[in-house]
């Protein structure tokens, strides 16, 4: 049995759910997502929540089982109240600069790398050294932050690139004489 599964995803005021066939469509203040299901499971709107049943008591039907209540709740966060990733850059000439749909950032390469943002996502630097990625689609912000990030990663001598808010990076020692 799924613990994740078996909890029911309540719509909060101000957000409607339609279910037709394998598709649940959510609208809410932000916005509006969609998420299509597989066979396996079984979406049902009851009442003012949403509820996600296995067809089958085979593997894959109890492995989409929570997968698929774990997506429904995420787009009903998303049409609530969004998705937020923070980032930060460290290194000693490094920065970020949000202008329009586009990232611009010096990394330390020998030209500047613009990043060129997707609709429905939005890209801030409230310092030079932050950067925060914020959208309705938790799937396609966590992208955007891991496309950003890949960029220049963090380095474990130095500590220098583009990491997480609260990340830890494992340092390295260097070599000894």
């Amino acid at each position: 049995m799924s613990r994740i599964g078996k909890k029911p995803v309540p719509l909060p005021k101000g957000v409607s759910a339609r279910v037709s066939g394998q598709t649940v469509e959510v609208r809410g203040p932000k916005g509006t997502l969609s998420f299509t299901a597989t066979d396996d499971v079984t979406i049902t709107l009851d009442g003012d929540a949403l509820k996600v049943t296995p067809r089958g008591e085979s593997k894959r039907a109890r492995q989409q089982w929570g997968l698929s209540r774990s997506m429904v709740a995420n787009l009903v966060t998303g049409v609530t109240q969004g998705f937020r990733k923070e980032m930060e850059i460290s290194g000693v000439g490094y920065r970020a600069q949000a202008a329009g749909s586009t990232l611009k950032l010096a990394l330390g390469y020998s030209h500047e790398v613009n990043y060129g943002v997707p609709q429905g996502i939005t890209v801030t630097t409230p310092k030079q050294t932050e950067i925060v990625v914020e959208g309705i689609d938790a799937q396609q912000v966590g992208q955007v932050a891991a496309e950003i990030r890949a960029w220049r990663g963090p380095e474990p001598y130095k500590g220098k690139g583009i990491r997480y808010k609260g990340e830890f990076i494992f340092r390295k020692e260097g070599k000894k004489k």
